[in-house]
């Protein structure tokens, strides 16, 4: 078989994406408080930059085409539908979002903020930080600053070999007892709990490491550890935690107040499936107390915290800035869209470094530097310029799809396709789905994450199209309706649900029950 060399040609288009592309989509999807964040980073980084304090001609942005070294304007009211054009072949190439980077993906990219120097003038902002809490450190570093206050107690134990103490026990020293506890304090989850025993991290820790530890220290440590604050922590389960719980309140005679200790360590100990199911006549009968003393003993219960590790640097929830404010206008009976203000028209370049591009002179590694950050600048102001347009469009849609939604409430939600948004529009559904991520809106009837808006939905047998999201508030709106001390079970919301028109299979209201947090009929049953 004879073996031969061959050359072919072959003409192949690819799309490859650039820097600048990837700035343009990143700042599409970015919410409101990480592009303020983006554009104080790229004033500190580019020099070109800067930020007017008072505005000029409404609606214009003055930029600077580095390659002509002309002035080019950005005015508001023009068509945009090159950006458009662009963008969308940008969506089409990243449809599949393996190849979409996210935010966070994103912004490793960027350049770090440099430290500004300090002129002796008093800054708002540096005002502000000093005016801030300081973060709480985690729940390690909580729970460590407590063990080594802890006073420790050398432990006796048998001895072997009769080495040790005068009357033939070894000792079990301090500096063990606290080396333990401190192992055993990294070995604890967010919640505070001991997954693991001290007998197994003992030996898993001596495989690495030598001189650990012997078995009794990490014992005696996780007594101690048990006794930190909060109360809970070192618990091996939701039990143990209640338990521990409970016997730092009986310490405290302030706390332990109005407490029933026998009550609440018996329903705790031998009754927490009965109460997670709502069985308390059973729970009556086994214990002879009353329902109402078992109520206001769970009602105590409540009070403890199933986690008590995340009381300690919990995570916080970020800020919510609305990209826009739905109002309604009584002059012309519409809904107004009041995009909240972005800084992309009070950034302009500097008339210093517009002057030495204009004038051509200079060393020649200046003039490139000047160039590249003036490019920057320039695509920076474009791009944040093209993600206000995107979003204004994209709420406007919303605003005259779902206008029931903002007059009647959530049960007049409507399907909203995104694929439909984006015909309307002439844009690409994934430039759709990149304008409402992590975007909020101010309406009459609260803040909602754009994204809501969009959702598929089922038709009522009076032709009335209605969203998911719709139904889920019909059944959540029969469910807060229903006679508490014969609860609904998922059949008879069907029927209900049936009688507004909604048909729907009872598989399928169990779901959105769940996805809405609704116990079953038994469990939401009152005694």
């Amino acid at each position: 078989m004879a073996m031969e060399l061959q050359q072919n040609l072959r003409l192949e288009q690819r799309q490859l994406l650039t820097p600048r592309m990837i700035q343009s989509m990143e700042i599409l999807q970015m919410p409101l408080a990480a592009l303020e964040e983006r554009i104080e980073q790229e004033l500190e980084t580019n020099p070109v930059l800067e930020m007017r304090e008072d505005r000029g001609e409404e609606g214009e942005v003055e930029v600077l085409n580095p390659d002509t070294g002309d002035n080019d304007t950005l005015r508001v009211d023009e068509s945009l539908a090159d950006d458009f054009a662009r963008l969308e072949r940008i969506s089409e190439y990243l449809e599949n979002e393996e190849f979409s980077p996210t935010y966070n993906d994103l912004k490793s990219m960027s350049h770090g903020p440099s430290v500004s120097s300090y002129t002796g003038e008093r800054d708002a902002k540096m005002d502000a930080m000093a005016n801030t809490a300081a973060r709480v450190g985690n729940l390690t570093e909580h729970l460590l600053n407590q063990w080594s206050l802890v006073d420790i107690e050398p432990i006796p134990t048998p001895s072997a070999n009769g080495n040790g103490s005068a009357n033939g026990e070894a000792v079990i020293s301090v500096d063990q007892v606290r080396r333990a506890g401190e192992i055993l304090v990294g070995y604890l989850d967010d919640r505070g709990y001991l997954t693991t025993s001290p007998a197994q991290i003992q030996a898993e820790v001596q495989k690495r490491h030598k001189n650990v530890p012997p078995v009794a220290a990490f014992h005696e440590a996780f007594r101690l550890v048990r006794l930190l604050d909060p109360a809970g922590v070192g618990a091996v389960s939701l039990q143990d935690c209640l338990m521990l719980q409970l016997d730092s309140l009986e310490l405290d005679p302030e706390l332990a107040e109005g407490h029933d200790f026998l009550l609440e360590r018996t329903l705790v100990r031998s009754h927490l499936k009965d109460l997670e199911q709502n069985r308390y006549p059973q729970i009556a009968r086994k214990t002879g107390r009353s329902i109402e003393d078992l109520k206001e003993a769970v009602r105590r219960i409540g009070r403890l915290h199933p986690h008590p590790g995340k009381l300690i640097a919990a995570d916080e929830a970020p800020p919510i800035m609305p990209d826009a404010t739905i109002r309604y206008n009584e002059d012309t009976g519409e809904y107004d869209i009041e995009m909240t203000r972005d800084q992309a028209p009070d950034l302009y370049i500097r008339q210093l470094y517009r002057k030495m591009l204009r004038q051509r002179q200079g060393d020649k590694s200046t003039r490139e530097f000047l160039s590249q950050n003036v490019r920057n600048a320039r695509w920076l102001i474009e791009s944040i310029e093209q993600r206000r347009t995107t979003i204004e469009r994209v709420i406007r849609a919303v605003v005259d799809h779902q206008r029931e939604f903002f007059e009647k409430g959530p049960e007049s939600l409507k399907p909203l396709p995104m694929i439909q948004v984006a015909d309307e529009l002439g844009i690409h559904v994934a430039t759709v789905s990149r304008a409402v991520s992590e975007k909020w809106i101010d309406t009459p009837r609260g803040i909602f994450p754009l994204r809501r808006f969009f959702s598929g939905g089922t038709r009522s047998d009076d032709g009335e199209e209605m969203s998911w999201d719709a139904v889920k508030e019909k059944l959540k709106r029969i469910v807060e309706h229903e006679d508490k001390q014969n609860p609904l079970n998922d059949d008879q919301i069907v029927e209900m649900l049936a009688g507004e028109g909604i048909e729907l299979a009872r598989r399928t209201v169990a779901k959105y029950r769940k996805l809405l947090h609704i116990p079953t009929a038994r469990q939401r049953k009152a005694y």
